[in-house]
């Protein structure tokens, strides 16, 4: 079940956070994404927010599902970028060998802790043999409301790198920095790219 107030933060601040983390160029971590991906690629933007990870793989040539729970930030999506964008949660993956790649970037740190094996499974069910999952979160420990209202949940590099092995992903790419945020926090952060075992 999304957290209530996240996804009221989400819905009221869609086009201040769109302004506020969109660049004209795909990033470094979505072209080393890309660059993994077979031609015409299927791929699941989960937690899209303003979709432009999705408009930047529409570009490249792939074909973006992107997907949030925060209706604000599907029609902001919609409105602006005419991409398909739909409501969908974490809770609401149930695909099977549908996708060649997912892109969660910074969404399922508001996925709570005991839900996050569960989440990563059903990950892994809705990718192709071989399909590649790109992970990006906040490191740290526990569970915790921002300064925004927005309910965290912070792990380290190896329990991510456990948690994503235990269901069925060999890590390939381990990138560690700090971003600011909408909260205004330097927080330090992980991002992993993994390939689905066979």
């Amino acid at each position: 079940m999304p957290d209530a107030k996240t996804i009221a933060f989400y819905d009221a601040a869609a086009e201040r956070y769109a302004n506020m983390t969109g660049t004209d160029a795909p990033s470094d971590q979505l072209v080393a994404f890309m660059a993994l991906l077979p031609p015409h690629a299927h791929v699941l933007d989960l937690g899209c927010g303003p979709a432009r990870a999705s408009v930047h793989m529409r570009d490249a040539g792939f074909v973006p599902d992107p997907v949030d729970a925060s209706q604000g930030m599907i029609d902001l999506a919609n409105e602006t970028h005419q991409i398909g964008a739909r409501k969908l949660t974490f809770d609401d993956v149930d695909m099977v060998n549908t996708y060649d790649g997912i892109w969660a970037n910074f969404s399922l740190l508001h996925a709570p802790r005991a839900d996050l094996p569960r989440i990563l499974a059903a990950l892994a069910t809705a990718l192709h043999a071989n399909g590649v999952l790109h992970v990006a979160l906040k490191t740290g420990s526990g569970e915790a409301r921002d300064d925004i209202d927005r309910l965290y949940t912070y792990l380290t590099v190896t329990e991510l790198h456990d948690l994503l092995t235990t269901a069925g992903f060999a890590v390939i790419a381990t990138v560690e920095g700090h971003e600011i945020g909408c909260a205004g926090t330097d927080d330090p952060f992980v991002a992993m790219r993994a390939r689905k075992n066979d």
